[in-house]
């Protein structure tokens, strides 16, 4: 590889810089949004990616065509320019750059309070190097050994990636090991850093849609000291650095700049169930009609169901945009039976079609497919055969997608489409696709299918439902994806061991900015759960986004409630605490659309203060104020469970029982099979349904506030919350379609204040909602005249 060691200032101005390097190389160094800095390396003979489909610079855009690299520099803002001999400093009032010329390398700095602090820098021997014959490109980073990291999608294993090396390549991962595994199924080159000596935390995005190598200090080097190293494999190194100075602050900036997260539909938030075997069976409609039926007999709260890709499979061969009508004679008939219960569905689909799929040859003569450089079709092996992959850059294949996805998935009956089997494993690095004019390799443009795919998918059911915000999924892709997409931790295995390690992935994707996610509950590969096992599971994902059942097993059996008849009323019951949180649920995610910051959080994201919560522990936040301790072994009937502490939270209160326990400490406590051990940070204001209806699934619209006071003795405080109202589906957000209700109180030795007041027009369908204090509260509440609908309740009623 050819080290960058020296750098020529060629210009220099508010907004930026411009170097010369060695071999013909420039370097542009510019803080792009306020506490945003981005260096871009530039080839000699140009860039190899001169488009990007992950930053969205304020613009309105294509969403095929990307924005030009380049010219995201030109929005740059003002900046103050220092310059002093052989050492340029472009600062911002949240983050500075200090750029040393010989040798060349930047060293970062976020301001905190009253004063700059270290975020990172480039190791001092040098930062930046590339391979001329292989096209990699190579940045270097010092590294304290005690730094810790976060992020880079859907990685296995602790959250701090120290100590680890892993990989961005998409790949199909059935049956990965939650703990080990590397890569799986999305490209993300975002991490989250956090400095051992101050507590700093910084983001660093790498905008490349080429694979990458991330090592947090696996590797050691006798000349270069500790290190940390990114190797992008034939792509550009185009790093936006982020200012913190916290994770939250990190990470909101990171999310912002790609784009922020969708807003999803609140039915998408209820629980649904779906399995391969059920649509691979001769007699599938019977069979899904009988699920269906088993549900509204059981009265069990179902809200969608997703259809595996058996409605289109032949034998294993699976041939998208087709249906079987031997298994599904009639499907108008049974989704219009779906749609009379109040159950929404879910197709999959997928963007392969096998050399013997009816389209393929009218596809191939318009020119569509992913070819190579001769113009040959590229096939891979694909569900038991040879198949070729659409090229979603072009225009043709795009339109037949969509036309294809209306006809036959939307116009038949379905809601929404499940996009799968989109990780693009196309092994002959002689496929390219045709972007923007730029010739990329399938190895720099794998990630962009699945995007492209996923916003395909998002416009053609936009245009047909434009007043209902869009609803669609998608396992692969770069970071994008949450614009329009949920996602989840793809084809896991089933086990103890994947349960415990996938609530760490669900943590490790939250903070690399993907909030909308969840897991296949029970493990879609692998043994059949027991029925212990399928409700722990069951209680550990009941108040993630993303609920839902799904499972292939070799006996055919299929992941449900109702597997064990031993289970379904306890599985019940954490679908209905789901439903009784769905309000604090539902604002959360569209807190997460706002506000860029995520649904679940590990507990350092509230309490970095306590250095308990940084050590590995199986312990979760929904929001800021639900402490999830699901449990993660068989017969245990008691948890261990660490409550944090600091300014955050005075104590915690058990959901339950409303037993207050102190912050600080490890306490045990019942974890019964029926019940979920669930905290509550004290202080917290937490919007729920007034009743358990959950025949109404998510659109039960009764709704309490459940105020949860510090003790007596402790410092007065005040606490401040939010609800999001709307009807669920409006695809608009002008004040008539919604209703913020935000929620103070004080509370003191005394008393306590409760009042509200609330933004946005939309008629609100309760009159009233009825505040619930915890058991043995004696406190006198006050609810000042003018509040907003708030009653008293006897203190712990309800």
């Amino acid at each position: 590889m050819k080290p960058f060691r020296r750098a020529v200032l060629d210009r220099a101005d508010a907004h930026g810089v411009s170097l010369t390097l060695d071999a013909g190389w420039q370097a542009r160094v510019a803080l792009v949004a306020p506490g945003i800095g981005r260096v871009l390396l530039l080839p000699p003979d140009g860039l190899r990616e001169p488009h990007t489909w992950a930053v969205i610079d304020g613009q309105a855009r294509d969403p095929w065509q990307g924005a030009e690299r380049a010219r995201l520099f030109s929005a740059a803002p003002a900046a103050t320019l220092m310059q002093q001999a052989g050492q340029i400093t472009l600062a911002d009032t949240q983050l500075r750059v200090h750029i040393t010329l010989a040798p060349f390398g930047l060293r970062w700095e976020q301001w905190s309070s009253s004063a700059w602090q270290f975020c990172c820098a480039d190791r001092s021997t040098f930062g930046y190097a590339s391979a001329a014959r292989s096209g990699l490109a190579g940045h270097w980073q010092q590294r304290d050994e005690h730094d810790q990291y976060y992020g880079l999608g859907d990685k296995t294993g602790p959250l701090d990636k120290a100590g680890r090396r892993f990989r961005t390549r998409q790949l199909d991962a059935l049956g990965y090991n939650g703990e080990s595994s590397d890569p799986l199924y999305k490209h993300w080159p975002f991490f989250i850093g956090r400095r051992a000596d101050s507590g700093a935390c910084y983001g660093i995005y790498y905008d490349t849609l080429a694979e990458c190598t991330f090592d947090f200090g696996q590797e050691f080097d006798n000349y270069h000291g500790f290190y940390r190293a990114t190797e992008i494999a034939d792509g550009d190194l185009d790093c936006y650095v982020f200012a913190g100075p916290d994770i939250a602050g990190a990470l909101a900036r990171f999310v912002k700049l790609i784009g922020g997260t969708a807003m999803p539909p609140r039915w998408s938030l209820g629980y649904a169930n779906t399995a391969m075997a059920l649509a691979d069976v001769p007699d599938a409609q019977a069979q899904i009609g009988e699920f269906l039926a088993t549900a509204q007999r059981l009265n069990f709260p179902l809200s969608a169901f997703h259809f595996g890709s058996g409605y289109s499979s032949r034998g294993k061969r699976r041939y998208v945009f087709t249906w079987n009508h031997d298994k599904f004679p009639d499907p108008q008939a049974l989704l219009q039976t779906f749609r009379d219960a109040g159950v929404r569905t879910v197709a999959n689909i997928k963007p392969c079609l096998l050399d013997d799929h009816p389209a393929f040859e009218s596809v191939a003569a318009a020119g569509g497919f992913i070819r190579d450089e001769g113009g040959a079709i590229g096939l891979d092996p694909y569900w038991d055969g040879w198949g070729a992959h659409l090229d979603f850059t072009k225009t043709s294949d795009r339109h037949w997608w969509q036309d294809n996805l209306q006809r036959q998935v939307l116009e038949v009956g379905f809601d929404a489409g499940w996009n799968d089997n989109n990780e693009y494993p196309i092994w002959n690095e002689a496929g390219v696709t045709d972007a923007q004019g730029t010739q990329l390799p399938i190895g720099r443009s794998r990630p962009l299918h699945a995007l492209l795919m996923t916003e395909a998918t998002a416009e053609r059911q936009r245009a047909r439902n434009p007043d209902e915000r869009t609803y669609t999924i998608t396992r692969a892709g770069p970071p994008g994806i949450q614009r329009t997409a949920q996602t989840w931790s793809g084809d896991n295995t089933t086990g103890w061991h994947t349960l415990r390690w996938n609530q760490r992935m669900a943590l490790t994707m939250s903070l690399s900015g993907m909030f909308n996610l969840g897991h296949d509950i029970g493990g879609f590969f692998g043994p059949v759960p027991d029925a212990e096992l399928l409700i722990r599971w069951t209680q550990a994902c009941c108040l993630v986004p993303r609920m839902i059942m799904n499972s292939w097993k070799a006996d055919g059996s299929v992941n449900s409630p109702w597997l064990h008849a031993s289970a379904t009323a306890t599985i019940r019951d954490a679908v209905r605490l789901r439903l009784h949180v769905l309000p604090y649920l539902y604002t959360l995610m569209w807190q997460a659309a706002q506000q860029h910051r995520p649904v679940l959080r590990p507990t350092f994201f509230h309490f970095a203060d306590d250095l308990a919560c940084w050590l590995d522990n199986d312990e979760m936040l929904v929001g800021p104020d639900l402490l999830v301790a699901p449990v993660f072994e068989p017969g245990q009937r008691q948890r261990r469970v660490y409550l944090p502490s600091g300014a955050h939270a005075r104590g915690w209160y058990d959901f339950w029982t409303g037993r207050y326990w102190p912050g600080g400490a490890t306490v045990t406590v019942p974890a019964a099979l029926e019940r979920l051990p669930l905290f509550v940070r004290a202080g917290a204001l937490l919007p729920t349904t007034d009743t358990l209806q959950d025949h109404l699934l998510t659109e039960e619209p009764s709704r309490a506030l459940r105020y949860y006071p510090p003790p007596r003795g402790s410092a007065e405080s005040t606490s401040t919350a939010e609800l999001f109202e709307d009807d669920g589906l409006q695809a608009g957000d002008a004040p008539a379609q919604h209703r913020v209700l935000r929620f103070e109180a004080h509370a003191s030795d005394s008393e306590l204040r409760l009042s509200a007041s609330h933004t946005g027009t939309w008629p609100l369908p309760y009159t009233q909602l009825r505040v619930i204090l915890p058991a043995g509260e004696s406190r006198r509440l006050e609810l000042p005249p003018g509040s907003i609908a708030l009653t008293p309740s006897s203190p712990g009623s309800g």
